[in-house]
């Protein structure tokens, strides 16, 4: 008996070593985890006066029509439950049934702004039926992770908060209300918000995706390199919805870390600089790195109508460059020379929306009838896919609202 106890004793202790070895081991390869938020997001005061949103009117014309054509493929493709057409060959008929639900989230809300546009209410119920379909991947667990995070995939990806942000911003401008039947939006925003800060890194840039069970963690290797643009975006468009400067801060905070890094052509920032023109000022350090954007979008691009060539990443030019020229007309520099740029690719894109098509294609009127309106990527690549209307309808809308400004001057 004393033998077998103290057999028993050695090979506890045994197992308790091995699995401390263990633990280790797996804490040494498990994502860095932040102790703390490297920012101070404590609740801060956010309740403000009913504000109004500031929107721009744009002329009718042709290129109006054509977001409203954009908004009807958006309709009708949009099944019961509010899910959104995410990719589709119109060739084929085939449909992807394996969806980014951030590029979704972000068609939300272009619908939004096809509503602002054409002051039709049919596009505000398709978005808000939509919104509150994707609102329900929205999740929060306050001992782990502070805020509210889209959580798809299994992990909240930072640019999924930035883009819901985003569609309840989108809605606002459309409808001035930030009620979603018992939803108070503004403060599901302002939640989003202290997520998108406390993902903020010591150095001054983002962590991009975490893991919200399991104690919380974040994976220090995932990058989109689209994330940083449009969680700056986010937090500028809750300084406007709210008036509270905590978010002008870190907005603030962001962008000088931003302007610090390489070039690149990120349409996100530059709606980034045409906010911070309107609702502040633009630095001129802030005025240099624009310009370098779009320096780099106009050198770089071919923009021939090619049949390979890609009508999505040309509509991202579209937004860049039109949101840029909004900014350097609102800081009185010169805006002019953007203008023929614009154009160009907005030729570009216009030659991809069907039933018209730079392929030579005959569409027959069945086709026409389902996804006229649509967006397709190439001549070789006949797919429509939701970002790509999201890119179209933001980027025109932004251009028509450049043209009336200037017109009104």
């Amino acid at each position: 008996m004393p033998l077998n106890r103290k057999k028993f004793f050695w090979i506890a202790g045994f197992l308790l070593v091995m699995a401390i070895v263990v633990l280790r081991g797996l804490n040494q390869n498990a994502p860095a985890t932040p102790a703390t938020p490297t920012v101070d997001i404590s609740p801060s005061p956010t309740w403000t006066p009913a504000k109004i949103p500031v929107t721009i009117r744009i002329q009718d014309g042709p290129l109006k029509n054509a977001i409203i054509d954009a908004g009807d493929y958006l309709v009708r493709q949009q099944l019961p439950n509010g899910e959104l057409s995410y990719q589709v060959d119109f060739m084929s008929g085939e449909r992807s049934y394996s969806p980014s639900y951030l590029r979704l989230i972000g068609g939300t809300g272009s619908l939004f702004t096809v509503c602002r546009v054409s002051e039709d209410s049919k596009y505000c119920d398709a978005g808000d039926l939509a919104l509150e379909h994707y609102l329900e991947f929205l999740i929060s667990k306050p001992e782990t992770f502070k805020g509210t995070c889209l959580y798809t995939s299994g992990n909240c990806q930072l640019g999924g908060s930035a883009l819901t942000v985003d569609a309840i911003y989108k809605r606002w401008q459309a409808t001035g209300d930030l009620f979603l039947g018992d939803r108070n939006l503004l403060n599901t925003a302002i939640d989003l918000g202290y997520f998108i800060v406390s993902m903020r890194r010591p150095e001054g840039g983002f962590y991009h995706s975490y893991d919200p069970h399991f104690g919380g963690t974040v994976d220090s290797d995932f990058v989109m390199t689209n994330f940083p643009g449009e969680s700056l975006l986010a937090l500028t468009q809750l300084y406007e919805m709210t008036g509270n400067e905590f978010w002008l801060k870190q907005a603030r905070d962001v962008n000088d870390f931003m302007i610090a890094q390489p070039i690149s052509e990120d349409h996100w920032h530059s709606y980034v600089f045409s906010m911070l023109a309107r609702l502040d000022a633009l630095t001129e350090t802030d005025k240099f790195y624009a310009r370098q954007i779009a320096d780099s979008i106009i050198a770089g691009e071919v923009r021939s109508l090619h049949p390979s060539n890609n009508s999505i990443s040309s509509a991202t030019k579209v937004e860049a460059l039109s949101a840029l020229a909004q900014a350097f007309y609102l800081s009185d520099t010169d805006h002019k020379w953007l203008d023929p740029e614009i154009r160009t690719f907005i030729t570009f894109v216009q030659a991809r929306q069907l039933p018209g098509n730079n392929c030579g294609w005959t569409i027959p009127a069945e086709t026409a009838a389902n996804f006229g309106g649509g967006i397709f990527s190439s001549c070789e690549e006949p797919t429509i896919r939701v970002d790509g209307l999201q890119n179209w309808i933001n980027g025109a809308t932004t251009y028509l609202e450049y043209q009336s400004m200037i017109n009104e001057k």
